[in-house]
């Protein structure tokens, strides 16, 4: 069986991953980036909103034209960067320190890296209702997909469930293609998204209704409507049901990073629930206790793709620097203290609080392990 090769080896062509790809190659390394897509990007393609953040992070720029400029950063250092798209990493076996992949569904290999970044990014979450399999039941990031990608509304009418900024920003680009949103049902008691995004909603008239979710879908072979219901402080369902007229259902209850890579390759891991899951532990330079492996974005815990590109940067140039190849000096200070600036504010200090529970102080000195 065929094997690869490279000095570094980036899992995950999202904006974590491409930032660590740019970042490493631009110090001179060996780069190879596996991506399961069909095209690199990640999330960010699939972003039709402005950016919030600092001028650093792209702010006041639209998701998808940010994934352009950090291609264009890419195909800049082109001769030390390996791509292969539509390919999955399918395994660690750390015997031999080889990784197993797949390209499409015919081709598979193996490949060898003296470095790995695992910017394998998030998953959805769904919740359990009645008739949750019929056909227009969707996760957020499917719909978003099928508008900003393919260009393809996936039906007429539609009841989001979630308003994290995720439910919010869906709702918002649904309404733009000419789809109306029944409303909006969060479980909470308080909306989990930014005001700036529920303003937008609400002053296209929908109804964010707190408290509440979906209690079971209605049709035969599609979606003809759901029922709500209220939920308690226990989150249990109280008072009547609620009939909503709608052929699409779209769950936005968050996200779990993927970690599953990290866990193959020994990483101590920690269930953190302000990173909304299993991620592993790591130091200042995201490395984790397989020296050999480090972590960004989504897969080291649920943030904005802000935090996720400057994480990638951070591990990008800590595994080229491991290698021997020359950073600049004061980067991963400056790069640090981007974070923390992104990470300011009341939703920062919970991310912020997660943080404080996987870092390291340096796994060389044995108070970690």
């Amino acid at each position: 069986m065929k094997t690869l090769s490279t000095e570094i080896l980036v899992i995950g062509g999202g904006a974590a991953g491409l930032s660590a790809a740019a970042e490493a190659a631009s110090a001179g390394a060996k780069v190879m980036v596996i991506e399961s897509d069909l095209h690199l990007g990640g999330q960010l393609v699939k972003q039709t909103h402005k950016f919030f953040g600092s001028k650093d992070e792209y702010a006041g720029t639209r998701g998808f034209k940010i994934a352009e400029i950090l291609l264009n950063e890419i195909e800049s250092c082109k001769d030390n960067v390996e791509i292969h798209e539509n390919t999955t990493v399918t395994g660690f076996y750390s015997e031999d320190k080889t990784f197993t992949a797949m390209r499409g569904e015919e081709s598979f290999f193996h490949i060898q890296a003296q470095k790995t970044i695992v910017a394998t990014g998030a998953q959805e979450r769904l919740i359990p209702f009645v008739n949750n399999d019929l056909p227009g039941v969707y996760g957020a990031g499917a719909v978003q997909t099928l508008m900003n990608v393919y260009g393809v509304i996936p039906g007429k009418r539609v009841l989001m469930v979630g308003a994290g900024n995720i439910g919010l920003i869906v709702s918002y680009q649904l309404m733009q293609a000419g789809v109306e949103v029944a409303a909006i049902v969060e479980a909470a008691p308080r909306i989990g998204g930014y005001w700036v995004h529920a303003a937008k909603v609400r002053r296209m008239g929908v109804p964010i209704l707190l408290g509440h979710s979906i209690k079971r879908a209605v049709g035969d072979r599609t979606i003809t409507g759901a029922y709500i219901t209220g939920l308690n402080e226990k989150f249990e369902p109280v008072g009547e049901e609620t009939f909503v007229d709608c052929d699409v259902i779209c769950i936005a209850v968050g996200l779990s990073p993927t970690t599953e890579i990290l866990s193959q390759a020994g990483c101590k891991m920690m269930y953190v629930p302000q990173l909304c899951g299993l991620v592993a532990r790591r130091d200042m330079s995201m490395k984790t206790s397989n020296p050999d492996f480090f972590t960004a974005g989504d897969a080291s815990g649920i943030e904005e793709a802000s935090a996720a590109m400057v994480e990638g940067r951070i591990a990008g140039l800590s595994a080229a620097s491991s290698l021997g190849y020359l950073t600049e000096h004061g980067k991963l200070d400056e790069y640090w203290s981007r974070l923390q600036s992104l990470r300011s504010g009341e939703a920062g200090a919970r991310i912020c609080q997660g943080i404080e529970c996987v870092l390291v102080n340096g796994w060389e000195d044995g108070r970690n392990g």
